[in-house]
């Protein structure tokens, strides 16, 4: 039985994230770490995707990262892994449903990011030049 927990905005939730022993925040690590992120936006933008075209969308990351991180993504259910019976096997990903969700809305923060990269330059060069780091 899952003890029901109460939301900053007052709605009964079954899961919280803030919660040390819940299991949201297992997930809310692989949907939201460097890898994880840019894996899921790299399939929401690329579709099915070969491990190693995913590999080159994401640029920086190892063979090993990845492939830990598909795993993870794929055991929480947003990442669908398919692999072909061919010679040599070939392996495709892509989103799940509940993937494409928690993609799109992992990508509207991403956008908003890039998007007020000027700003963040702006204010760490404020930050730097007040404590006399560089």
């Amino acid at each position: 039985m899952t003890v029901t927990q109460e939301s900053a905005e007052g709605q009964n939730l079954p899961y919280n994230v803030f919660a040390k022993a819940c299991p949201s925040r297992g997930t809310l690590e692989h949907v939201t770490g460097r890898w994880g992120a840019l894996a899921l936006g790299a399939l929401h933008e690329g579709g099915s995707l070969r491990f190693n075209e995913l590999r080159r969308r994401v640029d920086g990351v190892s063979e090993k990262m990845l492939s830990q991180t598909l795993q993870a993504l794929e055991r929480d259910g947003l990442v669908h892994r398919e692999a072909q019976p061919t010679n040599p096997p070939r392996v495709d990903y892509e989103l799940t449903p509940l993937g494409r969700e928690v993609a799109t809305r992992l990508l509207d923060l991403i956008h908003c990011v890039e998007g007020r990269m000027d700003d963040v330059l702006a204010a760490r060069e404020r930050y730097d030049d007040t404590r006399g780091a560089r």
